[in-house]
């Protein structure tokens, strides 16, 4: 009896551990999948978008391919030093904080075409149509931008310092 307990302990342990095991193995790649997945959230190009998307294909295939159990373990190299520094210097090129718009921490400046004195006289001179307030369309928008290059066309000719 007490041999037949301790083979199934055994068989027990040997059909659970692997499975365990391999979820701590592919933990890390599961969080490069989220972190892809996050990255898709934020705003960004077509050429980003398709490369984004090249990336989650390329991590989903390798984290369920851990999870199934058909990955090649990675042979360790000789000089641990040397891969380490290298694998840091990798982590911080590529890590981006997921849900950050710019990927500079500089200040923003927006300077406006006119300066000083004729910066006022532009306020002064430039009506700007009620309707532009609060462009309902695409073409009202390009009504707006028409009008006011107009506008600063007629101020720059009639504007003397």
């Amino acid at each position: 009896m007490l041999q037949l307990k301790c083979l199934l302990l055994l068989a027990m342990l040997l059909l659970i551990s692997p499975p365990l095991l391999a979820k701590k193995r592919c933990k890390a790649l599961l969080e490069k999948l989220h972190n892809v997945q996050a990255l898709q959230r934020n705003g960004y190009s077509s050429k980003q978008g398709n490369s984004l998307r090249v990336r989650e294909d390329k991590a989903r295939d390798k984290w369920w391919q851990c999870e199934k159990g058909h990955t090649k373990q990675k042979k360790k190299s000789g000089n641990k030093k040397s891969s380490t520094t290298i694998n840091k210097k990798k982590t911080k090129s590529k890590k981006i904080k997921a849900g950050t718009p710019f990927k500079t921490q500089n200040a923003i400046v927006i300077q406006s075409k006119y300066q000083g004195n004729k910066k006022h006289a532009w306020l002064k001179f430039y009506q700007q149509p009620k309707r532009c307030q609060r462009p309902k369309s695409l073409s009202e928008f390009a009504f707006c931008s028409e009008d006011k290059q107009a506008q600063r066309l007629n101020f720059e000719k009639s504007y003397i310092q």
